[in-house]
C-alpha cells in the first residue's frame, strides 16, 4: 500500500473535504483524487460516497481509516527508530568471547560506554572456535580470540595483551620466586578450569611435548571458582594475569611466570569487513582508537 497515498486518504476524511485536504497537503486537488483512486483500486472499493458532498466514508472508508491510523504510526514509529540507530541513540552490541577475555575488554568497554552511553553491550560465552563462525554468520557483532582465525573476509584489530602465568596463594614457598619451571608446576595439584579451549590445549601440549604430566585433582566451570579454590590453598592454577588482577593487587593472590610457558598474548577483536551494524561500527572506532 501507497503511504504517501495513505496519508493523503486520511487528511481527506478527518477534513471531510478534497480541496481543504488538497491545501493541507500542499497538493492540487486533481492530485489529491488521484491519490485516492490509486488507493480504491488498489483495495477493489470505493472510499468515499461521491453522491454526497461533504466527503462521506463509506464503509470500506471507515475500515481504512481505522487500520490507516494504525498503519501511519507504525510507519513513523519505524521511521524514529531508524533514525535512532543512525544516531546511536538506539541499538546493541553483540560480542562472543570467553572468560578470560571479559578481563581485558571492559576498559575498552568503559570506553565505549562513556561516548556512546545509549548502546547495549551484550557479551556472550562463546567456545573459541565457534566464536569467528558466528561473527562471519552475522550471529555476533564482533568475536575476541588470542589466535588468528582461518575465516574469511573478517577484520581483526588488536585491543590488549596478556600472559599465562601460575596463580598461588600469597603464603606458597614460590611466591619468593622471580620464576618457577614447568617441572615445579607438575609437582603441585593444579586447579583448572574444565570447559576445553585453545589456551587450554596449547598448555597441555606443552607439557606434553617435555614429557611432563599435570596433577589436574579439581576442574571447575568458572574462573572466579578457580581463584578461591587457589585462595583457600587447594592447589595452583594457570591463567592470564589479568584475570586475577584486582586479587593480586589486594594480596590474595600472587602471580609467577612459568618457563616456557609465560609469554604475552594477544587479543584481537574481530568482526566482518562489510555488513556492520551503525552501533558496531562505532564500537570498532573505539576499539580502532
Amino acid at each position: 500500500m501507497d503511504l504517501a497515498a495513505l496519508r493523503i486518504f486520511l487528511t481527506v476524511a478527518e477534513e471531510r473535504s478534497f480541496s481543504r485536504a488538497a491545501a493541507k497537503v500542499h497538493r492540487t486537488q486533481p492530485a489529491v483524487s488521484q491519490a485516492v483512486k490509486r488507493l480504491e483500486d488498489d483495495l477493489g472499493e470505493q472510499l468515499f460516497d461521491r453522491s454526497s458532498k461533504s466527503g462521506t466514508l463509506t464503509d470500506a472508508g471507515r475500515v481504512l481509516q481505522n487500520y490507516g491510523q494504525r498503519l501511519v504510526r507504525l510507519a513513523e514509529e519505524t521511521e524514529s527508530a531508524m533514525r535512532e540507530l543512525r544516531d546511536l541513540r538506539r541499538g546493541r552490541v553483540l560480542i562472543g568471547a570467553n572468560e578470560a577475555a571479559i578481563h581485558t575488554l571492559l576498559p575498552l568497554m568503559a570506553k565505549f560506554r562513556a561516548k556512546v552511553p545509549d548502546i547495549a553491550i551484550d557479551v556472550r560465552r562463546v567456545p573459541a572456535r565457534q566464536i569467528a563462525i558466528e561473527v562471519q554468520q552475522g550471529s555476533l557483532d564482533f568475536g575476541a580470540l588470542t589466535f588468528r582465525p582461518a575465516e574469511e573476509g573478517l577484520l581483526e584489530v588488536a585491543v590488549g595483551s596478556d600472559e599465562l602465568v601460575l596463580l598461588i596463594a600469597p603464603t606458597h614457598p614460590f611466591a619468593k620466586r622471580r620464576q618457577v619451571t614447568m617441572e615445579d608446576v607438575a609437582g603441585e595439584a593444579v586447579v583448572a578450569h574444565n570447559d576445553p579451549s585453545p589456551a587450554r590445549e596449547r598448555v597441555l601440549r606443552l607439557f606434553e611435548e617435555k614429557h611432563i604430566t599435570l596433577n589436574m585433582v579439581i576442574s571447575l566451570p568458572s574462573l572466579d571458582g578457580i581463584k578461591r579454590a587457589v585462595e583457600l590453598g587447594l592447589g595452583v592454577a594457570l591463567l592470564p594475569r589479568r584475570c586475577a588482577v584486582t586479587e593480586i593487587a589486594a594480596g590474595r593472590l600472587a602471580a609467577v611466570p612459568v618457563a616456557g610457558i609465560s609469554r604475552k598474548r594477544q587479543l584481537t577483536l574481530v568482526c566482518r569487513k562489510a555488513h556492520r551494524s551503525h552501533a558496531a561500527n562505532a564500537f570498532l572506532a573505539v576499539a580502532q582508537e
